[in-house]
């Protein structure tokens, strides 16, 4: 058995983070407060955009790209199917309908090459994601979506301080959204946020954010159909915390990336680690490993089941949406239409990862890998 065991993510929470927020705590204003824009600040500042707005969930700041974007009945959105859920069910609360299209091997992002003959008279946008830390090619897509008049919006739920060419992840597109959920790279326990350049888009997902209230408007009128989407003061509070020992999660995040790197090499002919983009900045969120092609799907969950067995924290990292039961139902999609992401769903595995991971810990990891492997 294994000595000891690894979760999967666990966050990374100091003091300084709980005295944030038990100061908040110690106020009246636990919500609609001033730590919310204090967080906007520092969320735009750091990713070099002119608007951030706070809200409850990445989920959220999806939602509310979409609705801002005017997107609704019948348009379609073409996006990726490897990916968390959420990138495609904001289109479905408007009523619009995701249309995928396959990904790149190596970095598992929407492939631009796939994009432009998806493309109907019905296609408003492209929503792509950086998934896992690893960025889409923002620089095609934006190319794409400027000579189709399409709208474009970032999914950077999962790479908050990743960069290309020095350009901060959510800082593409006409808008961009971040998620806080506590295997992030930061944390504000739960929460997510917009980030945009146009003030249209700031001031929609205000309102939408907050029942439909302008932020000019009287107490209890509402100029727009809205949510309740608000970010509370005490999460804010952590969020500004978190996001001034961003760079240190990062750095360190990195460091066990490279510890995975090296331990794993004697597995090259099991385990493919991950493949970088030229020029790009990642900001890790989670360590997913691809096993080789001869192993099946069956395989890889067997793998998963003798690891956890022995006390290591692992994952399928994703199932393909266009397979979920919901999308299957109204869709009526089936395997093969995406060979890509289906391989790439069927062969990949993420192992324990968070910033405050030791190398003693990745050895481990790697040791009980090596003689789980040994048996399948």
């Amino acid at each position: 058995m294994s000595q000891s065991t690894i979760p999967l993510s666990s966050p990374d929470v100091s003091e300084e983070d709980i005295a944030a927020v038990t100061a908040v705590l110690r106020t009246p204003r636990l919500s609609l407060g001033p730590k919310i824009p204090e967080f906007e600040q520092a969320v735009a500042a750091f990713t070099g955009v002119k608007h951030a707005v706070a809200v409850s969930s990445g989920t959220a700041a999806l939602h509310l790209c979409v609705r801002a974007l005017g997107i609704g009945d019948g348009d379609e959105v073409i996006t990726t199917p490897f990916s968390f859920v959420a990138s495609a069910n904001c289109m479905l609360f408007e009523r619009a309908v995701p249309r995928f299209v396959d990904i790149e091997p190596e970095t598992f992002c929407i492939d631009p090459a796939n994009i432009e003959a998806a493309i109907t008279p019905n296609t408003k946008a492209i929503l792509g994601v950086d998934v896992f830390g690893q960025t889409a090619d923002w620089n095609e897509l934006e190319r794409i979506a400027a000579k189709h008049h399409l709208a474009l919006i970032e999914d950077s739920c999962e790479a908050l301080g990743s960069s290309v060419g020095g350009r901060q992840a959510g800082a593409f597109g006409d808008c961009g959204t971040f998620a806080f959920y506590p295997n992030k790279q930061m944390t504000t326990g739960e929460g997510g946020m917009v980030v945009t350049d146009r003030d249209d888009i700031a001031l929609a997902a205000r309102m939408m954010r907050n029942q439909g209230r302008d932020p000019d408007s009287a107490w209890l009128e509402h100029k727009v159909l809205g949510y309740n989407y608000r970010l509370s003061d005490i999460a804010a509070a952590l969020g500004i915390s978190q996001l001034k020992r961003l760079p240190q999660f990062i750095e360190k995040r990195a460091r066990v990336v490279s510890w995975y790197a090296e331990a794993l090499s004697p597995l090259h002919e099991h385990v493919r680690t991950p493949l970088l983009h030229d020029g790009t900045d990642v900001s890790w969120f989670v360590y997913v490993v691809r096993l080789a092609d001869r192993y099946s799907a069956s395989d890889r969950d067997r793998l998963i089941s003798l690891l956890r067995e022995r006390g290591i924290g692992c994952n399928a990292y994703f199932p393909c949406i266009h397979l979920q039961p919901f999308y299957q139902k109204i869709y009526g999609h089936k395997r093969v239409e995406f060979p890509v992401a289906e391989s790439v769903s069927d062969h990949t595995l993420a192992l324990p990862f968070f910033t405050g991971m030791t190398e003693k810990q990745v050895a481990e990891v790697v040791s009980v890998l090596t003689e789980v492997l040994a048996v399948l």
